[in-house]
């Protein structure tokens, strides 16, 4: 799909990522300002899709390209609706073998009427010809000419649609991964809170043993670096947590700049099979359904371009007054205003049918819209083998995720008992803090992997129940 809704899948999709990598980066450190960390709003993730279906920028931008869509097929149609046209001028000329001049003037078709004398070399002298007239022009048959031009508004109509539905799946994305991601920050900050707090706790009993002289003043100064590299952590997740409120607020469209999530999410479906989830999106995603659209759009096209080449037929009448300063060609009175005063009156009824004979530039744009029938044809076979593709990745890190995770929780288990032996070694004088710093830092890790792979997991499971549009 192009335009807006791709465009803001990777916004919210960099927005995201850059957002975890804050929170588990451990290059550098981020500094958060206690107020950031105040009360936010909250929502729960069916309140938040609610809310970006009604308010999300993308969504209200598509559906207004919908109603100007509908506006231009209906404006082709209006071809149907009587044409009046008016028209007053006033002409200074010569007049040899006429009188009463004027102009063309669209809609308003006029009969040429009158004469002047013949004469063979004419005359220089200009005189005076006035008109005020109004015509009606009312299309009869067209030959299916203005059909042709509504059928491409018609698929127009229908590729829009089919574009805000696609922009609609792609925010209800990005909110389902703005979500899990301030999940995820939330998470991984309670981690770090809790191995800052548990480093405090070691320094301390580091410290009460060298003073006691039972430990060397090495372990303090061990434990007060962890300390400050757990503090840095916190802060690190701190900053995490507010980078990701930020692009969860912008994915859902608030007008606050961060929003908090709350509650928790619907459980997925159960996983289908590969060769389900791709037949399942090649009948209903929109994005594939939408390039099939730009095709049909192309032929549409080509179909209005040749109806130029059909006949027109047309009613027109029109009721004028007109006078011209000329002499007659005949021996009558002349005219008794001089031609300044359009007081003569006249009126026509005419069906007129026009026939094309020949125009190359019509057919070469059939030619060139053919042409670009092909290009589309070819974008819609690279849309719908890369939706293929992407199915395919989806499922696979769906099916990875759902097995790393057994794998995790096992880890963070054996590293909470690792680091509660490791305590109680170091409390009986049993354990260095070399052992008890390494049983820290494994578990705060292994806590940090869990919060990153049921973010992936949901992430996935997301991107795979779009692609497949599954659900609300």
């Amino acid at each position: 799909m192009n335009g807006p809704s791709k465009e803001l899948w990777r916004v919210l999709g960099r927005s995201m990522a850059g957002a975890l990598l804050v929170a588990f980066s451990t290059t550098s450190a981020a500094t958060v300002e206690p107020e950031y960390l105040g009360t936010t709003r909250a929502m729960t993730l069916p309140d938040a899709l609610a809310y970006a279906r009604e308010h999300q920028p993308a969504v209200t931008a598509a559906l207004a390209r919908i109603q100007a869509a509908e506006a231009d097929a209906r404006a082709t149609r209006a071809q149907w609706i009587p044409y009046v046209s008016a028209t007053a001028q006033l002409i200074g000329g010569t007049s040899n073998n006429t009188t009463a001049s004027y102009f063309s003037s669209t809609g308003a078709d006029l009969p040429r009427i009158g004469g002047t004398p013949v004469t063979g070399l004419g005359t220089l002298q200009p005189y005076a010809s006035t008109l005020a007239a109004i015509g009606v022009s009312q299309e009869l048959f067209d030959f299916g000419r203005i059909a042709a031009q509504a059928a491409v508004d018609d698929a127009s109509v229908d590729y829009q649609k089919l574009g805000a539905e696609a922009a609609g799946l792609m925010v209800a994305l990005g909110v389902e991964e703005g979500y899990f991601a301030v999940k995820a920050s939330r998470n991984v900050l309670v981690a770090s809170e809790e191995a800052f707090q548990r480093s405090v706790v070691h320094r301390d009993q580091a410290r009460a043993g060298v003073r006691a002289g039972l430990r060397a003043p090495i372990d303090l100064t061990r434990a007060e670096a962890d300390v400050a590299r757990y503090d840095v952590g916190r802060v690190r997740a701190q900053g995490g947590l507010v980078a990701t409120q930020a692009a969860f607020a912008a994915a859902v469209g608030i007008p606050q700049e961060r929003l908090d999530a709350t509650g928790e999410p619907p459980p997925p479906s159960a996983l289908p099979s590969l060769q389900f989830a791709i037949e399942q999106a090649a009948q209903r995603d929109p994005v594939l359904r939408a390039a099939a659209a730009q095709l049909r759009i192309q032929e549409a096209v080509t179909d209005s371009v040749a109806a130029r080449l059909r006949p027109n037929l047309v009613l027109s009448g029109s009721f004028s007054g007109r006078e011209g300063g000329a002499p007659p060609a005949l021996p009558i009175q002349a005219a008794a205003h001089g031609g300044w005063l359009p007081d003569i009156p006249n009126w026509d009824v005419a069906i007129v049918l026009r026939v094309p004979i020949f125009d190359w530039v019509t057919w070469k744009r059939i030619d060139a819209s053919r042409q670009r029938e092909v290009v589309q044809k070819s974008e819609l076979e690279l849309v719908r083998q890369g939706q293929t593709a992407a199915v395919q990745r989806a499922w696979v890190a769906v099916d990875s995720a759902q097995k790393a995770i057994a794998a995790l929780e096992r880890e963070v288990e054996a590293a909470r008992a690792n680091s509660a032996q490791a305590d109680a070694r170091f409390k009986v004088g049993l354990a260095t803090i070399v052992e008890l710093a390494d049983a820290e830092a494994l578990r705060t890790s292994a806590e940090i992997q869990l919060a990153l792979g049921r973010f992936e997991q949901a992430r996935q499971r997301a991107i795979l129940g779009r692609l497949i549009v599954e659900g609300p």
